[in-house]
């Protein structure tokens, strides 16, 4: 028996994991060498959630931190996650696509391709997997665990012989939500083993508190490789530590022949960073003991904590974990794993935070329930569809066989915007999240932002780097209050200024003040403009009269809003148009999901109140339509 392998996780998903995957490129370089000297089997420091979060949260290009790793790790093969026919986003994109993608990974330094699908359906990896074989690299094929009516081992093992068959060059036993139990991961490791005949990997999250103990088992088992992480971003929803592992395999003939110095040095630059950027240490808390009910995933956990705090709705966590359960059940018992348990659990969170069960349904959901995701499990209910999709038909094909080609499509739209064949694949990835992006990088390159401190500069003492905060979004572009709700004190001097400007008494009524006060703040800027005759005053076309039927529609949520029903939809409701009920407003784009808002009642718009892309709290005031 060999010695067991060691993959560190710590700069991909241990910090997705505990930290919301918020550490930057900045945090990483200074340590890098060190990482490269450990003598890791690989680091795995792309794909999953950092492609998103860098262009969304940290104002980083994901491929220039690719390169950067690349530059300084020369020992070491670098890891990256890959969802499948959804590659790092949240949906499939078409073959040419994730063709084009896998080449430029390996072209900027991906040596090892770690490919699942949520629904452990091997048709989503048909055409990565020819891709990654294609450029020479490694790959790894998981077999995606859960617990459920619908899984047992059989299950797992035909999943990996069936993967074997598609040209694995490894098998990786994904336990992304710490299920796995010791006994269980022993005979499941023994299977793999002996029927499939491929390297062994094994991934788990300490989440539960069985993680080391599987391990050990694994171990015994005949295991290959296993992934750990560094202390300051182990334990709780994350791997098991890199330290206690190589310990507890020390001098038996699984060592893993790692030095603990050098680990523990590691260990004292992360923990600087997690103190200076105030980080939380990995804590099992109740809620992540509850994983054996509601098998939400370590690397979900932060993510749905925060995205709550989002939605000021952080008390209810728990009818949120409550409900996951009973989601995931209508929905076939599909592995909570990106990008299922983000639909089943954002699902579940609309449930809770709407009051009743699938009022409001993102269109990934509606797309899981179509079978644009591959097939569930367990056949969906005929009541449940209904709920979701109406009687629209589900299809039972290899879903990518009824996308378009995305390649070209995609580098059209994007012109001279793109930099690179990397920007365009950032754009067809995250379409509206890219151009954020893009017009961020643009600015800051025109504005010649002085650059943070290379790793070159940091001395013998490792410090945490500070970083550039990005510009706070501006939500009003005008400095007026006209476009924001008032309190009793700001009417009274509205008024006051009107009476002084001489444009004459108001009646205010309660329901429709605000429309009055638009039209009256809009008309102060008409009469003002002389003051300032360069400022850009536009007055909205208020109705002539004021309207007493009017109904408004609100978001139910914290997010962006979008006029347009989807990126490539150019059709948009307006001001004066008559819709119909259930008829798609707009979009709002909250906690990585589309979320479809629709008209509950026929009318006619007469206000659209936020303009497009602008961010929204919730209850924020979308439409006023005037009801038939």
């Amino acid at each position: 028996m060999s010695k067991i392998k060691i993959t560190d996780t710590s700069l991909r998903d241990a910090h997705q994991s505990l930290w919301a995957t918020r550490m930057t490129i900045d945090d990483m370089l200074p340590v890098l060498e060190d990482l490269d000297e450990v003598g890791y089997h690989s680091l795995e420091v792309w794909g999953g959630a950092t492609f998103d979060v860098c262009i969304r949260y940290l104002k980083e290009d994901p491929w220039e931190r690719l390169r950067a790793i690349r530059k300084h790790v020369k020992k070491t093969r670098l890891q990256m996650l890959l969802r499948g026919q959804s590659l790092v986003g949240y949906s499939h994109y078409p073959d040419d696509v994730v063709e084009k993608f896998v080449a430029k990974a390996a072209d900027n330094g991906i040596d090892i391709f770690r490919m699942f699908d949520a629904l452990n359906d091997i048709r989503n990896l048909e055409t990565c997997m020819k891709a990654v074989k294609k450029t020479g690299m490694h790959a790894q094929a998981c077999v995606v665990y859960t617990v459920s009516p619908a899984h047992s081992i059989d299950h797992f093992v035909n999943t990996a012989l069936a993967l074997k068959d598609m040209g694995a060059d490894s098998i990786c036993v994904k336990d992304m939500a710490g299920l796995l139990a010791p006994y269980a991961s022993f005979e499941l490791v023994r299977l793999l083993k002996e029927k499939v005949g491929l390297p062994v990997q094994l991934h788990t999250h300490y989440i539960g508190g069985l993680a080391i103990a599987s391990i050990m088992k694994a171990a015994e088992a005949g295991v290959d490789i296993v992934d750990t992480a560094s202390v300051p971003m182990a334990f709780g929803s994350s791997q098991p530590p890199v330290e206690t592992i190589v310990r507890a395999l020390q001098g038996s003939k699984w060592d893993t022949g790692l030095d603990l110095h050098k680990l523990f040095t590691i260990a004292n630059y992360f923990e600087q960073i997690r103190k200076h950027k105030g980080f939380e240490r990995g804590v099992t808390k109740i809620s992540d003991m509850k994983v054996f009910e509601h098998q939400v995933p370590g690397g979900m956990i932060s993510n749905l904590i925060s995205q709550l705090e989002e939605q000021k709705a952080s008390d209810r966590l728990d009818e949120v974990l409550n409900e996951i359960p009973k989601v995931r059940k209508d929905l076939g018992y599909p592995p909570l794993v990106t990008p299922t348990s983000q639909i089943i659990g954002i699902q579940a969170v609309l449930n809770v935070l709407m009051g009743e069960r699938y009022k409001l349904c993102p269109g990934e959901v509606k797309d899981y329930v179509r079978g644009l995701y591959g097939r569930p499990p367990v056949v969906i209910s005929d009541a449940i569809k209904g709920k979701i999709i109406g009687q629209e038909e589900v299809i039972t094909g290899r879903p990518a066989d009824f996308l378009e080609p995305g390649w070209e499509k995609g580098k059209k739209e994007i012109g001279a915007t793109a930099e690179s064949e990397e920007d365009v694949l950032t754009y067809i990835l995250f379409p509206q999240v890219a151009l954020k992006f893009f017009e961020y990088r643009q600015n800051r390159d025109a504005e010649d932002v002085p650059q943070i401190s290379s790793w070159d500069e940091v001395g013998e003492e490792i410090k945490p780097q500070e970083t550039v905060a990005p510009p706070a979004p501006r939500i009003i572009k005008k400095a007026h209050r006209g476009d924001e709700e008032m309190n009793l004190d700001e009417i009274r001097e509205l008024m006051l200024l009107l009476d002084q400007t001489g444009i004459g008494e108001l009646d205010l009524q309660k329901d429709d003040y605000r429309l009055i006060l638009r039209k009256a703040v809009g008309a102060v800027q008409a009469v003002n403009r002389s003051d300032n005759p360069t400022e850009d005053v536009v007055v909205k076309n208020e109705p002539s009269e004021v309207k007493h039927n009017l109904t408004e529609v609100t978001s139910p949520m914290v997010g962006t809003f979008y006029r347009s029903p989807s990126p490539d939809e150019k059709a948009y409701v307006v001001e004066g148009q008559h819709v119909e009920k259930g008829q798609t407003l707009c979009i709002i784009e909250a906690m990585k999901l589309m979320n479809e808002i629709k008209a509950e009642e026929p009318g006619t718009i007469v206000e659209i109140c936020v303009e497009n892309t602008q961010p929204v709290e919730f209850g924020s005031v979308l439409f006023r339509i005037e009801k038939d």
